[in-house]
């Protein structure tokens, strides 16, 4: 909401040995074999690429992530090896002593949006693209990478949507192989063109309106947007152009923050998905506000409040008696 790096050409290649000993060969989203994205033809095609560029034309620093790629190459099946070995030793040891490690690979791949009992729609507006620098481009996707780890580890994912899926974002994007295949709505529409306008509410600290509770028909809007501060009210005064409805999470219903209620993409996310799966909105947020942020309950200072009018009235009672 709010509550509220570059080319993707820049994409390591997945391989880039010369040599043709590798039988199985994968395949680039363009349909070229690893060894074409080097050589730019086929494996015994001459001159060499690298992303594009002949190897002969590289920059110094093109050279150095050309001569990176290379050791990766050499080293990534041990790697590889080494991680499934020591995440077969983990799940041995917390099976003999009772500890419970999240679903496995198999079961997240079954735990598809289609399928999942809830039907809580949640978009991410990306169409401020042009309001960040590159590092807060970056700091966006990365956070859109923890909304989709949560949804899909969720025994119930949410219906998860990206809107004005383009530009900036979505090359930022293509930096991470394979997004294509993610179980997320990808959408180079904005939200309008979506989703029925009835059925749009957008997430905004602004609002006047309160969030008590998720409606299963409902799809709620956050903002794709890091931005420090800069553009306040942004998402409230798109929905208000728009004429769509808009609300706040309950934050100020149960504690005081000594600061403004901005909190990142995922936060947002996550305390909507715990929400989801019935924990009340109270728990949910208190389990995802950081621990640096200083929080007391509301209810706790009325109370406190009240305890000091009691002993005010007390004091001046004694007063009146004394005199």
């Amino acid at each position: 909401m709010p509550l509220h790096s570059d080319d993707s050409s820049n994409k390591r290649p997945l391989e880039t040995d010369d040599s043709d000993s590798n039988p199985k060969k994968r395949v680039s989203d363009e349909g070229q074999t690893d060894d074409e994205i080097v050589s730019g033809g086929g494996p015994t095609d001459e001159p060499k690429f690298f992303n594009g560029v002949e190897i002969s034309k590289l920059t110094k620093r093109q050279l150095k992530k050309y001569k990176k790629c290379l050791k990766w190459q050499e080293i990534k099946k041990e790697k590889r090896a080494k991680e499934r070995l020591r995440t077969k030793e983990k799940r041995i040891q917390a099976k003999l002593n009772n500890v419970d490690l999240g679903p496995s690979r198999k079961q997240l791949k079954k735990m598809k949006m289609k399928d999942s009992p809830c039907k809580i729609g949640v978009c991410i507006d990306l169409s401020f693209d042009d309001l960040m620098i590159d590092k807060d481009m970056a700091k966006t996707i990365k956070q859109i990478l923890r909304v989709y780890t949560a949804n899909r580890r969720a025994d119930a994912p949410m219906q998860l949507s990206l809107t004005s899926f383009n530009g900036r974002s979505k090359t930022e994007m293509a930096k991470h192989h394979g997004y294509e295949n993610w179980d997320i709505n990808f959408c180079e529409e904005d939200y309008s063109q979506v989703f029925p306008k009835e059925k749009l509410v957008y997430l905004s600290s602004e609002s006047d309106n309160v969030i008590t509770e998720l409606e299963q028909d409902k799809v709620y809007i956050i903002g794709g947007l890091v931005d420090h501060n800069f553009h306040k009210g942004i998402c409230y005064n798109k929905a208000v152009e728009q004429g769509i409805a808009h609300g706040q999470l309950p934050i100020n219903e149960y504690f005081w923050l000594n600061h403004r209620k901005v909190l990142t993409i995922n936060q947002v996310f996550e305390i909507l998905l715990r929400v989801s799966e019935g924990k009340p909105f109270k728990a949910a947020i208190e389990s995802i506000l950081p621990k640096r942020i200083e929080k007391t309950t509301a209810v706790k200072e009325s109370d406190d409040e009240v305890d000091e009018e009691k002993t005010s009235v007390n004091s001046d009672q004694d007063d009146e008696n004394t005199s």
